[in-house]
Parts: structure tokens; sequence; C-alpha cells
């Protein structure tokens, strides 16, 4: 019996608030982003090279935490439930963000960083919510819905963020305080519990570690390749968060509110794709057939926005560029289908465990090899080598999938 048949009336408003917490997590990522280089230059100095650096070493740790606690946030949802573990996780989001608001230091935007982590883990609770209330067959699609959340949220940070920008670099994140509180109160108020007696699970600290989580997983028959190709795609996806606030200022001289306007349009087109053309591509193509579709998106896009000089030309791939983000739902589709309905907070929590890892490596690797191309002494100035490198990643994992998968997956 999926969960979904369990006795308990879920209301549209508990709804509405997974949504929003999913999408406010992409609007307090998305609203700083566009402020970056110009804030750490500010409280650090350095060249838009060097803070290319460190704006990779601050995205790591932020990984860094999700990975580490990732699988901890889900199996504690597991154990004590969704509610309790989504609204503390607000409350002190929302208090991270005054600190980083205050920040005059790089080690304060570190320990802001750190903070962050932790609180942004709770997306495997939150997606665990969702594969709660979805009978299996819905919860490819309804996962689209998750990522239609991010998308939304990924158009209206960057946006807000440019804009802001203009009363200074500091009030990007006084909003985004403000809005991870009052998310805070509705959840408070219309959350409902999905955890009951009859699905609790004992909490496991084997299972609630990230490496531990993985490998539980990774005895399930024909969830290792997946979860391979699940790692590949976010270690070439995180080029995006990592280097285009840098590359955008360093190709074409973007301010601000530009690189926010630019984000702003890849939001629309992850929304748009994931929240509904994931529907009728799955119908079409299948999950499997999805992914690969996805992939080859991404190959295209990637090579294109690397040697592509027209900052018109390359706002116009963005749409391109977004149809990679059917890659995950399809994947999260298969994996959650081979796990059991008690273990659906274990398996998102090792998920986000597995785009975190991706996450703590791909930042460095991205924004070093930007200021290896970008550098004054650099032997070829490449600012798009991050994407091309992101490409080849790309073609891996298409290789990793058709090889690693068989056709009925």
């Amino acid at each position: 019996m999926w969960r979904g048949q369990r006795r308990f009336s879920i209301s549209r408003l508990p709804i509405i608030f997974i949504m929003l917490t999913l999408m406010i997590d992409a609007m307090g990522i998305g609203l700083i982003v566009p402020v970056m280089p110009d804030l750490i230059q500010e409280v650090g100095g350095g060249t838009l090279a060097e803070a290319a650096i460190w704006g990779g070493i601050l995205s790591t740790t932020f990984a860094v935490m999700q990975f580490l606690f990732g699988p901890l946030m889900g199996g504690l949802s597991d154990r004590f439930g969704r509610r309790p573990v989504l609204l503390t996780a607000l409350v002190v989001m929302a208090l991270d963000y005054v600190l980083m608001a205050l920040a005059g230091a790089l080690w304060v935007l570190l320990l802001g960083r750190v903070i962050g982590g932790i609180t942004a883990a709770t997306q495997s609770t939150a997606t665990a919510y969702i594969a709660d209330i979805s009978a299996p067959h819905e919860r490819a699609a309804r996962f689209g819905l998750v990522g239609a959340s991010f998308g939304a949220g990924f158009v209206l940070g960057p946006l807000l963020g440019g804009l802001l920008a203009e009363y200074g670099t500091r009030a990007p994140f006084w909003v985004a305080a403000a809005l991870a509180a009052g998310n805070a109160l509705l959840g408070w108020i219309v959350l409902k519990e999905t955890v009951t007696d009859a699905t609790r699970r004992s909490f496991n600290w084997r299972r609630a570690n990230p490496l531990g989580a993985l490998r539980s997983l990774g005895r399930l028959p024909g969830v290792t390749p997946l979860l391979v190709v699940y790692f590949i795609y976010y270690v070439g996806f995180a080029v995006y968060p990592a280097v285009w606030s840098y590359f955008g200022k360093e190709r074409f001289d973007w301010s601000p509110a530009t690189i926010g306007l630019s984000l702003a349009l890849f939001g629309v087109a992850m929304a748009l794709i994931q929240g509904g053309l994931i529907r009728p591509i799955l119908r079409t193509l299948g999950e499997r057939g999805t992914v690969v579709a996805g992939h080859l998106f991404s190959i295209v896009s990637l090579i294109a926005i690397a040697v592509i000089t027209s900052s018109t030309w390359v706002l116009l791939l963005t749409p391109i560029a977004a149809f990679g983000g059917i890659i995950p739902p399809a994947l999260q589709g298969i994996m959650s289908a081979r796990v059991a309905d008690d273990a659906q907070g274990e398996l998102q929590g090792a998920l986000t465990s597995a785009s975190a890892l991706a996450m703590m490596l791909s930042p460095l690797v991205m924004t070093y090899t930007f200021a290896q191309f970008t550098d004054a002494q650099a032997p070829v100035y490449l600012p798009g080598a991050p994407f091309l490198l992101a490409a080849g990643l790309s073609i891996l994992g298409l290789f990793a999938l058709l090889v690693g998968t068989r056709r009925s997956t």
C-alpha cells in the first residue's frame, strides 16, 4: 500500500509549504549569487580570479555540510517526522542569513556557509514528503514538480538578487532571512505530519552517515549505476552556480543585475521543463530515454556556451541548457521505484549526499579551471573552459548510463 492511502488528510496548504520550502532554498542561493564576486572582493580583496577561487571554497564548504548531514536529516525525518526537521532547519537558516548579512571577513562568510549547508540538507526531507503522498507511478512526475519549485526559486532568486544589489551587497541576505522566517511560520501553522507509527523507522547511525547510506543503497539491484550517473550529472551541472557569475563578468562584463537576469532566464526554462514538459517527455521516452535525451541536450549546450562569444546567443541557448534538468527527476523515479516505502527518506538523503559530494568537488575544480584560463599569465585565454570540462563529464555520464544499465530501466 502506498503512503498516500494512509489514514490522514493532507490539504493543499502543507504541499504548498513543501514547494515553498524548496523554492526558498533555491531563492536563498540565487539571491546571493549575483553579488558574490563583489562581496568576496569587498571583504577579502584580490582580483576576480582570486575571488572565483574563494567562491569555490565557499561553495565546497556548503556542499561538504550537505554531504555530511543529508542522510542524517533524512534518517531523523524517518524516525521523528518531517515536520520538526523542516521547521527547525528553516529557523536556523533565517539566522544564518542574518549572520552573513553582517559578515565583515571571509571567515564569517565561511562559517555562514557551514551553517547554511546543514540547513539546506533538509532537501531530502522535503522530497521524502513528496514520496510519502505519491503513488509509485506518480513519483517521477512529482519529483519533476520538486525540480520546478527549485526552478521557480532559481528565477526569482537571481532576479531579486540582481535588483537588490543596487542597495548594496548585503541587501539580498536580509531578504533571504525574511523569506526563511516567514516560511517557517507558515509551516508551523499548516504542515501536517506524514510519518505514522506504521511507517516510522528506527534511527540507525550506520544508515545516517553519508557513506553508509550510499553503501546501503548500492546493495540494491541496479541502483549503483544510477547513483554513478546521478553523481556525474551534478559534477557537470555545478558549473552553473560555481562560475556563471564570474564567467559573465569576465567574458561579457555583465553587472550583478544582468547576471541575475541571465540566471532567471535559465530558471524560467528549468521550471517550465520540469513542471510541465517532463510529463509528456516521460510518457514518450520513458524514464531511461528521458535521461539519455537530457544528456544529449546538456552536451550540446555546454559546448556552445564555452565557445560562443556573443552574450545574446548565450542567452538564447539557455532554454536548451535547461533541458538537462530532466535528468534528475527521471533518475529519482527509477530509483524510488526500487526502494521500499519506509526507506524513501533514506533514499533521498543518500541522493542529497551524492549531489553534495559532487558539489564538494565541482566548485573547486570549475573555479580553479576558470582562474587558470583567465589569469593574466594564462597560456590560453578561455573563460569558457569550465563548460568544456562539464560537457566532457556529460559525455562520461551518458556512457555510464548506456553501459551500466539495462534497457528495462
